[in-house]
């Protein structure tokens, strides 16, 4: 598996530290996130899984821990809008550049708004997906933020 990818590129050049971590990607896990953090050792709070939605016919990009959902009804709010719903998962690789089950908040081909769960800046890391199925990054919260210039809002249930 490659480790560089262009959410690794990304962050490389905006300076911000992170670690890769590789696992064993099962497709057919009935939570791919959930998985994910089991096999890292890891609690599935500081998993976070990247989802593509689009509120009021926008694409946004949500982060929010593995073991919860987001609810539409705050991510709409979060942004200002009326109505959010999931983006069709074509449509969420055609804009990210990336396959799903390997969707990076990073270095997607057209970066869209991004809000974060607000528990997860709790936490004294975070993983997020590095852009291939099975390639997780371990950073700061904060800095994964500040890379994104994401917002922090409750949007998970």
């Amino acid at each position: 598996m490659a480790r560089t990818t262009p959410a690794t590129r990304m962050l490389d050049k905006a300076g911000i530290a992170f670690e890769t971590f590789t696992y064993d990607y099962d497709p057919g896990a009935e939570r791919i996130g959930v998985q994910a953090a089991l096999a890292l050792g890891e609690e599935p709070r500081r998993v976070l899984k990247t989802l593509m939605a689009k509120v009021d016919g926008k694409p946004v990009c949500v982060i929010v821990p593995s073991d919860r959902e987001v609810s539409m009804k705050k991510l709409a709010a979060a942004f200002g809008g009326k109505s959010a719903a999931m983006m069709a998962p074509a449509d969420a690789e055609r804009l990210t550049g990336y396959h799903v089950g390997g969707i990076s908040p990073f270095g997607q081909r057209r970066q869209v708004r991004t809000a974060v769960e607000e528990s997860a800046l709790a936490e004294p890391y975070i993983y997020v997906n590095g852009g291939q199925r099975g390639l997780q990054l371990r950073l700061d919260p904060k800095a994964a933020m500040m890379a994104l210039a994401a917002i922090a809002a409750p949007i998970a249930t």
